[in-house]
């Protein structure tokens, strides 16, 4: 037995690190909302979808396999433009205390009459992305991304794969 146990194990013991859960993410693949009530479209994920609440100014698009949503709000300005942006600065920056840093990033695409300012968080928040986009005259839209968790490393990758998401979003909106 002595001989068994002295000799039965060649090589050294090395512990293993720690490992995060394997994601496996679906391909990017994306297609077209519009609806006919709704002065818009944009591209969304083939593998979330889109849920209109009952007042048709509110959509959210789901993301079961990642338990997250984009909450979005459409609507139509009348001279208030100015107070619609600040509310999305005040709503955006009242993460700031948990988010280790929120970076501002404007969106201009002037060819489609379509301005814009993304908010990115890096930290643990409750949300990494609010956005909103606007014509400046007509139209007024919002979106924010909220996971059901906060924020923490092990769904950092998540969180990066749909940030991709939201900025096709944010890039394919078109008002109509």
């Amino acid at each position: 037995m002595l001989f068994l146990f002295l000799f039965a194990c060649g090589s050294d013991y090395t512990p293993k690190p720690r490992a995060f859960f394997k994601i496996k993410f679906p391909k990017k693949e994306y297609q077209a909302f519009s609806d006919y009530r709704l002065g818009f479209t944009f591209l969304y994920p083939k593998y979330s979808r889109v849920e209109i609440e009952k007042n048709v100014n509110f959509l959210n698009i789901n993301f079961p396999q990642f338990s997250g949503k984009l909450y979005l709000t459409y609507v139509n300005l009348n001279n208030d433009l100015n107070e619609h942006i600040e509310q999305s600065r005040s709503l955006a920056y009242k993460h700031n205390e948990q988010a280790d840093m929120i970076s501002e990033q404007v969106y201009i695409n002037e060819e489609n009459n379509i301005f814009g300012m993304l908010y990115d968080y890096q930290g643990i928040t409750a949300t990494s992305s609010q956005f909103y986009l606007t014509d400046s005259l007509y139209h007024f839209f919002r979106g924010s991304f909220y996971f059901n968790t906060q924020i923490n490393d092990s769904i950092a990758p998540v969180n990066n794969f749909i940030k991709e998401d939201i900025k096709v979003l944010i890039e394919s909106l078109r008002w109509d």
